[in-house]
């Protein structure tokens, strides 16, 4: 399938976000029209309430999208072998408030994401990434205003597997995250890498060295879009990841989700290899006001 074709349905099933902000009564409208997402809106109006906020928030919670889709591969005949399930638990845990040096604070993360071939005989799991991480953060101000969250982290992932299905690295991710306002925020990661001699040392070259996510909702935030944009090795080679969510019910925070995956690195043990698929399923979300 085209490639072009599958982001044009995707910029279609996008649309009814936007719908959504302007199909308001006449006033709301005026008040949240299209560039409204755009403009920069008070969260916390001082450090100290910023802080609060945050130490008051529960220590536990979820770090990352956890989620259960399927789904077949765009570039590749669809088969028993070829399409498959995948899912992810991702968490995070508050070591310490801000009490640390220059008011940070320590924190903790694990990430967990599985490919199964759940339609092939025996049903096997091709593949399962580990990827812990510790680190500090530092809550980031201007003019007493929450402008969002720097982070510092030591990670690791691997498949953990040995001999020549082995794949592996050591990283420090420099991370920072943007709130624009309470619909739209912008994060982006830098890695400073260490990958070994072993089965993945030209790891980078599909992996690049960061990555950006942008994250919009509607106003009521039931709809949640969600952009990865990876740049590799080579102008204009970008992974890319792009996702819909549309929560089941006001009450909780479970979403009907569609996943689009397009590029290198999905997947660790296939790391070198092409892929494109779109997978369906249920994804449980973190906070949007989150600052993880």
């Amino acid at each position: 399938m085209d490639r072009s074709l599958i982001y044009v349905l995707f910029v279609c099933l996008f649309t009814p976000l936007i719908l959504s902000a302007q199909t308001e009564n006449d006033s709301i409208h005026k008040k949240h029209d299209l560039l409204s997402i755009f403009k920069r809106e008070i969260i916390y109006n001082s450090e100290k309430e910023t802080l609060v906020a945050l130490d008051r928030t529960p220590a536990f919670g979820i770090y990352k999208d956890n989620y259960f889709i399927t789904g077949i591969p765009l570039n590749e005949k669809v088969t028993n072998s070829t399409a498959d399930a995948m899912f992810q638990v991702s968490i995070r845990h508050r070591l310490t408030k801000s009490i640390l040096p220059f008011k940070t604070f320590a924190y903790i993360t694990y990430t967990q994401k599985s490919f199964w071939n759940i339609y092939a005989e025996s049903s096997p799991f091709r593949d399962t990434n580990y990827n812990p991480g510790i680190g500090l953060a530092k809550s980031i101000l201007r003019g007493n205003q929450l402008l969002g969250t720097i982070f510092f982290q030591v990670k690791h992932e691997s498949n953990g597997k040995e001999k020549t299905d082995s794949r592996s690295w050591n990283y420090l991710s420099i991370a920072a995250k943007y709130y624009i306002n309470s619909r739209l925020n912008i994060s982006g990661e830098f890695w400073i890498p260490y990958v070994d001699g072993g089965n993945n040392k030209d790891l980078l070259d599909y992996k690049g060295l960061g990555q950006i996510n942008i994250n919009c909702v509607d106003n009521n935030q039931k709809w949640w879009f969600e952009i990865q944009l990876n740049q590799r090795k080579g102008f204009g080679n970008i992974n890319t990841v792009a996702s819909i969510a549309f929560k089941v019910s006001k009450s909780s925070n479970q979403y009907l989700f569609l996943r689009l995956q397009d590029g290198y690195g999905d997947s660790f043990q296939d790391y070198n290899r092409y892929s494109m698929n779109v997978r369906i399923g249920i994804c449980i979300k973190p906070n949007f006001y989150s600052i993880y």
